[in-house]
């Protein structure tokens, strides 16, 4: 073999191998902290895809929109702020509407908004609600970025009457704060944080019960459910990890998932 065609079949296996690293490095949803930051805006974009696909509508016959959480991003990419930055650009595009969901100050629920505006239409089909209810969506939701709403800004601003508001709370669409203001909330889903809190505490008392507190990341996604876990233990997976409820320790076995004692 000369030299020239040693050289080629050396360049030629190395561009095989380069070929095979990209894909690898690209196909990282479910990679944690594996994402290359790079292409930023549509990672972001299809990591939160991603994540919608882990939601268990079945559960909930479909009533509810998609949810995910904030932190949970952070469980795929590293960079916080870029993934802070591109989610207020959705949502100042209306393509994310952003929801404080009462359990913790820091939980902040994700969700598409046109998946939002159709659960809560189709939830509202043949109630007396229904007109007041669109008005909400089409003034409020499509135009505003606010997590909450004050008196004020519902008489003056969007021009709601108390009784419409009265409506608005008991369609769901709205709930109390505090005296005179409201957050943005999703209709019906006090099932959805119930479960969810239930599951997340069932997987965290998975690992803490593990040996040493911990346990690799591919062995706890295959570990059988129980009653309390109704959720994909996926979708817990990156909730736990991305709220720092456990460290994730990269080793030549795979990820590690080590409890944190608070």
């Amino acid at each position: 073999m000369t030299d020239k065609t040693r050289t080629g079949m050396n360049r030629k296996r190395a561009l095989i191998s380069d070929t095979f690293k990209f894909k690898k490095r690209r196909n990282g949803p479910e990679k944690f902290g594996a994402v290359s930051e790079e292409n930023g805006p549509t990672n972001i974009r299809s990591t939160l895809e991603y994540l919608m696909t882990l939601f268990p509508r079945k559960l909930f016959n479909d009533t509810l929109p998609q949810i995910v959480f904030k932190h949970q991003l952070y469980s795929i990419h590293n960079d916080k702020t870029l993934v802070d930055k591109e989610l207020n650009k959705l949502q100042e595009h209306g393509e994310l509407l952003m929801f404080q969901l009462g359990f913790h100050a820091e939980a902040f629920g994700l969700i598409f908004a046109s998946d939002y505006k159709a659960k809560v239409l189709a939830g509202e089909e043949g109630r007396v609600t229904r007109a007041t209810v669109e008005k909400f969506l089409e003034k409020v939701v499509s135009s505003c970025t606010d997590l909450s709403f004050s008196k004020d800004k519902m008489l003056r601003e969007f021009l709601f009457t108390d009784s419409e508001i009265t409506q608005l709370v008991k369609s769901g669409v709205l709930t109390v704060r505090d005296a005179g203001s409201w957050w943005l909330s999703i209709p019906n889903s006090g099932k959805f944080t119930k479960y969810f809190l239930q599951g997340r505490k069932a997987v965290l008392g998975m690992v803490k019960k593990s040996k040493y507190s911990e346990v690799l990341k591919a062995e706890l996604e295959e570990r059988r459910t129980n009653s309390q876990v109704k959720f994909h233990m996926k979708y817990h997976i990156h909730d736990i990890v991305g709220a720092e409820l456990v460290e994730s320790i990269p080793t030549t076995s795979g990820t590690l998932l080590r409890f944190v004692d608070s």
